[in-house]
């Protein structure tokens, strides 16, 4: 796959958030020319770009921009070979507060992509990132590409609008776009508004409770590492254009055998409080997810390599190093 990259010019829209540091630097490893777009902001923060390594900071361009505007999305993707379209609002609880944000991001965000896209020369592929929340409570698993689609928040509903949209630009205007759909990605760099961050910050701080929401529900949980895999494979599959793609490791594991796996990484072993605050509206709990990734298998050959009590252990040791980051007394949206 190394040979595909080398080389190649590459747009990485919301490189400063979690997955897209973790894209950024594969790719720089990959050989690629990496274009990294950042969300502006006046005290010139890159976001989780400045927490890969020097040389990798060095070697990619950053774009600061904003991708509701389509002015600036065009000229980021000018003579850029490869798309990947990671920038998006992804807390589901802020979702109910601001849900015209959610739109103004998700959906014009991935509409001036794909329009950037249109007028390019250069474009060989766009690589539109969706999400496994946009099935809903799955109705059958494991869940297919084919399963029906239910926007049980604002946040499922802005990201299936932009996936109609990219269905559409591939339908109507034959721009190659591949949806991928990946389920619940963690590992270093996330953020205290995932459950798994949640967990760790507040075990890691000593508390004596640990307090969280539905324990129930049950999530396939994907490591970075074979997330950003995926996507780049995917990147370099022409087969793959026209389709939407699973990623995901075909295991489940409920919140609160997350929570016991986490307590014994973390060694500190409490009773688990259930708080109302982080309970989602009782129709828009997502209770099941469960990929089928065979799709994706078949056309690129990708597997996951990271078990998921290896990739909690990993991660563990981020969160660890850079507690500081993390207010466990606070709960974050």
């Amino acid at each position: 796959m190394g040979e595909f990259w080398k080389g190649r010019r590459v747009l990485v829209t919301g490189a400063d958030g979690f997955i897209g540091s973790h894209l950024v630097e594969q790719l720089v490893k990959e050989g690629a020319n990496v274009r990294a777009f950042v969300f502006y902001n006046s005290w010139n923060s890159i976001g989780w770009l400045s927490d890969v390594s020097q040389q990798t900071q060095n070697s990619i361009e950053i774009f600061t921009g904003d991708i509701r505007d389509d002015g600036c999305v065009a000229e980021a993707s000018r003579n850029q070979e490869i798309i990947f379209h990671l920038s998006s609002l992804i807390a589901i609880p802020y979702s109910y507060k601001a849900p015209r944000a959610y739109v103004d991001t998700n959906v014009v965000g991935a509409l001036n992509v794909l329009q950037a896209g249109r007028q390019s020369d250069s474009l060989e592929r766009i690589i539109h990132t969706s999400t496994s929340e946009v099935y809903g409570t799955a109705q059958f698993v494991p869940i297919t590409e084919e399963h029906p689609l239910s926007g049980q928040s604002p946040y499922s509903a802005s990201k299936i609008g932009a996936d109609m949209v990219a269905e559409s630009f591939f339908r109507s205007f034959e721009l190659p776009i591949v949806t991928a759909r990946p389920f619940n990605t963690f590992g270093p760099r996330q953020t205290a508004r995932a459950v798994i961050p949640t967990i760790a910050a507040q075990l890691l701080s000593g508390c004596d409770q640990l307090t969280l929401g539905a324990l129930t529900p049950t999530r396939d949980f994907n490591f970075v590492a074979d997330t950003v895999g995926g996507l780049i494979a995917l990147g370099a599959c022409k087969d793959a254009e026209g389709q939407v793609v699973n990623i995901g490791t075909g295991e489940e594991w409920s919140i609160e055998q997350t929570a016991n796996l986490l307590m014994q990484v973390c060694e500190n072993d409490v009773e688990i409080i259930s708080e109302d605050a982080r309970l989602r509206p009782e129709k828009s709990e997502v209770n099941r997810l469960l990929a089928d990734a065979s799709r994706l298998k078949s056309l690129t050959g990708w597997q996951p390599e990271v078990p998921f009590p290896k990739g909690l252990a990993q991660t563990v040791s981020w969160i660890r190093t850079n507690l500081h980051h993390f207010d466990p007394s606070r709960y974050t949206l």
